[in-house]
């Protein structure tokens, strides 16, 4: 199957997206292996994506398809179990429903469904492929041979747990879990960051049933993806201005727009993804 660039649907004005109802789209190949992706998002600044891969699937890299990218990425799971390869260094990170793993650029990454379970992640991004930092910049990357990927790094044994802390500083994935968020209120809303880079922040937002947040502006394109309960998004100056999010459902809005959230009934959890500053210039 040839490559097929993946789809990038951008918005100029505050959208929601119906869960399923994102472009889909298969990446992949016969010797990489194929992955389902929902693209939420891919606008010059944020791509965001649903990716699914059936009980005991993954993904690896091939020359069409090498997986290095000039990004930031951080991957939520959302059903199933992931186990994370880093094929040039044997590294291996394992996260469950709720956890994140985040990596840097130029960092190889393979990928696995463990378990009996299928496997669902959002994934986000930046820089973006709009901005050449995927497949355009991976093609361009010295190639990591297939008969070269490992999948442990002997190297650590004789050495956990009296070395562990310098190992973790050097390790290519961070697995993100509720204790490593970084808290902020926002009225009502409790923001907490996992991740928080010159290209991407990243956190889980808590909004009680009766709460609010505050009315606020974004530094760059905003991805806002309920994970549980339900939120009401006013949007001054949008039209319609109110938008009801229910589970599964995402809004997307574009750099600078005003959003003020409000409880809907029920205890929500949010992922919001904004990129490239969660902050507005000052």
């Amino acid at each position: 199957m040839a490559r097929t660039p993946t789809p990038r649907p951008a918005f100029t004005s505050p959208t929601r997206i119906a869960a399923g109802a994102g472009v889909h789209h298969t990446w992949g190949d016969a010797s990489a292996g194929f992955v389902h992706d929902e693209v939420l998002l891919s606008s010059a600044t944020l791509h965001a994506l649903i990716f699914s891969i059936p009980a005991g699937g993954g993904w690896r890299h091939s020359p069409e398809n090498p997986v290095i990218f000039a990004a930031d990425e951080l991957y939520l799971v959302l059903e199933g179990r992931l186990a994370l390869i880093d094929p040039a260094r044997g590294e291996v990170a394992d996260a469950r429903p709720g956890e994140a793993v985040f990596f840097r650029r130029d960092t190889w990454h393979h990928g696995r469904a463990w378990g009996s379970e299928p496997l669902r992640v959002l994934e986000l991004m930046a820089p973006t492929p709009a901005a050449g930092a995927s497949t355009a910049y991976a093609l361009r990357q010295p190639y990591l041979e297939l008969e070269a990927a490992r999948t442990a790094d002997d190297t650590l044994l004789g050495r956990i747990p009296m070395e562990r802390a310098e190992i973790d500083a050097r390790a290519s994935f961070r697995v993100l879990r509720d204790a490593d968020r970084l808290p902020r209120l926002e009225g009502d809303l409790l923001v907490g960051i996992l991740v928080s880079t010159p290209e991407l922040t990243a956190a889980i937002a808590e909004l009680p049933a009766r709460g609010a947040s505050e009315l606020r502006r974004y530094g760059g394109d905003l991805l806002l993806h309920v994970l549980d309960g339900r939120v009401e998004a006013e949007l001054p100056g949008a039209e319609p201005d109110r938008v009801a999010l229910a589970p599964g459902d995402t809004l997307v809005l574009p750099a600078g727009a005003p959003l003020r959230l409000h409880g809907a009934g029920a205890d929500a959890r949010l992922l919001l993804g904004v990129a490239p500053t969660y902050l507005p210039a000052r």
